[in-house]
């Protein structure tokens, strides 16, 4: 395996990221919609019934799948780095979609993390 990453690589890592991100979207609007003063055991019959968790579940599934294609052709020191970028763009996405709070103090460190995969990347 090369020392640096392809374009093929690094789209593909990228794109496993973004599914990430997905994901917690999905999870977030299955929280939504579980009833905050109902206990534990009705929580969770109704994330059994909950399509946002289902679909959640399943783009999950897939993005192991995914993950262990991508380790076939990428070093998992390289890879995994990439994941850093779902914590980076989960909070933007989260602020946009769901209008929570992005302070300064946390855009500063999606951008140390975005700095970190370039030099990553390279």
């Amino acid at each position: 395996m090369k020392e640096t990453l392809g374009t093929f690589q690094i789209l593909v890592l990228v794109g496993y990221a973004l599914g990430m991100v997905a994901g917690q979207m999905l999870f977030k609007l299955a929280a939504l919609r579980v009833p905050a003063d109902a206990g534990t055991g009705a929580r969770l019959a109704g994330l059994a019934q909950n399509g946002w968790f289902i679909a959640a579940l399943l783009l999950y599934g897939v993005l192991s799948v995914m993950w262990v294609w991508v380790l076939t052709f990428t070093p998992l020191a390289r890879a995994y780095p990439f994941v850093a970028l779902a914590f980076a763009v989960t909070p933007l996405v989260a602020g946009l979609v769901f209008a929570e709070p992005l302070s300064l103090r946390l855009l500063v460190g999606i951008a140390v993390i975005a700095g970190g995969l370039v030099l990553v990347a390279g």
